[in-house]
This record gives structure tokens, C-alpha cells and sequence, in this order.
């Protein structure tokens, strides 16, 4: 006759399997737990911009872009739309604005620096003189890269909320703003452009 040793007896079989199914309820629970901080850290990939402008906002949550539309230098009609599957960097700017046109040159070789990452550079001039006198600009300051936009009559301004120049937003594939930099930066440098592929690249 074979001895049963330690097997364990009927009436102890139910008792092992309601405590092998509560184990499995927690570990089920801890990584559900586990997964909110993750899921919630995704627009995390924006934090960090206070070291590196002086001027930064953080939205949480991100929020909705106007559907408004601007003018490239023909007139026709543009919208933020327009680049959704991809991040743009959304600066107001106007030839009137000293810190403005001192970054532009920035905002021009940024444009080239994150084309690949899947990130567009726009720069909405704010200018009442209209296409020529941002021409002019574009013109002796060299600047190549960047598409000649007009804001008509500062509506995108205003439903931007934006209340001083430049401001520049940061608005993800998704067409939502995730953060806003107020004042000028250097946009070439070697840290802002890694922080721009980190938060809005593709």
C-alpha cells in the first residue's frame, strides 16, 4: 500500500483554491495599481521644461487648440488641424518685438533639427502691416525655413489666451496644447531641442 504522505485531503482541496484565486486577485490588483501611475506619467514626457525656460507652463490637462483659421502668405486659409499626427511648436511673434525677432533665427533651424522627429515649427506673426512687412523681416534676417503665417486681427491670439509676445505652444499629435513657453528662448540649443523630441516627437 502506498503511502499518501502529505497529500492534502479532499476537504483541503476548496481551501487551497480559494487561496490560489484571492492570491491571483491581488497581483491582479497591484498591477492595475501599478499601471495608473504609468498611464497618468505619459504626459510626463513634457515635464522638466522649468530648467530650461524661463517662462514655462505645464498643462495638465492638455487642452484643446482653436480651429480658427490663419493665413499663409497667399492668403489661404491654414488651420492647427492641419498638422494633427504631429507635434507643433506654435510660437506668436511680431517684427515689433525685440526678444521676438532675436529667437526667430532659433525657431528657423529648430524647424530642421525635429522635421524628422515628426514635429512641425509654425510661427504666427502677430504683424498689422500684413505679408510685406513680414517678408521684409524674413528677408534680412535670413530666414529660410520657416512658412510666412499671419494671424488676422489677433484671433488666434485670442483664443490662445495668449497675452504677451512671444509666447509659444506646445501642442501634441493629438491637437491638444501640453504646455506653453512665455518669452523667448534659445530653440537650437542642444538641451531644448533633445526636451522638444522628448515631448512632441513621434
Amino acid at each position: 500500500m502506498k503511502r499518501l504522505g502529505n497529500r492534502p485531503s479532499r476537504s483541503a482541496q476548496p481551501t487551497a483554491l480559494a487561496a490560489a484565486l484571492v492570491l491571483m486577485a491581488l497581483m491582479a490588483a497591484v498591477i492595475v495599481s501599478l499601471s495608473h501611475p504609468l498611464s497618468a506619467a505619459e504626459p510626463g514626457k513634457c515635464t522638466g521644461g522649468e530648467k530650461l525656460f524661463g517662462g514655462y507652463q505645464l498643462l495638465d490637462p492638455p487642452r484643446p487648440v482653436t480651429a480658427s483659421p490663419f493665413f499663409d502668405a497667399r492668403g489661404g486659409q491654414r488651420r492647427l488641424s492641419d498638422h494633427r499626427g504631429r507635434g507643433v511648436v506654435f510660437n506668436f511673434w511680431a517684427t515689433w518685438c525685440a526678444p521676438c525677432i532675436r529667437e526667430m533665427p532659433d525657431l528657423d533651424r529648430l524647424k530642421t533639427l525635429v522635421a524628422e522627429n515628426g514635429i512641425d515649427v509654425l510661427a504666427l506673426s502677430e504683424d498689422h502691416k500684413g505679408v510685406d512687412q513680414v517678408k521684409k523681416f524674413y528677408k534680412s534676417a535670413e530666414i529660410r525655413n520657416l512658412e510666412i503665417l499671419l494671424d488676422d486681427n489677433g484671433g488666434i491670439l485670442r483664443d490662445s489666451r495668449v497675452r504677451s509676445l512671444p509666447t509659444t505652444l506646445l501642442i501634441n499629435a493629438k491637437g491638444k496644447e501640453v504646455a506653453r513657453v512665455l518669452g523667448a528662448a534659445v530653440w537650437d540649443s542642444r538641451d531644448v531641442v533633445a526636451f522638444i523630441r522628448r515631448c512632441l516627437g513621434q
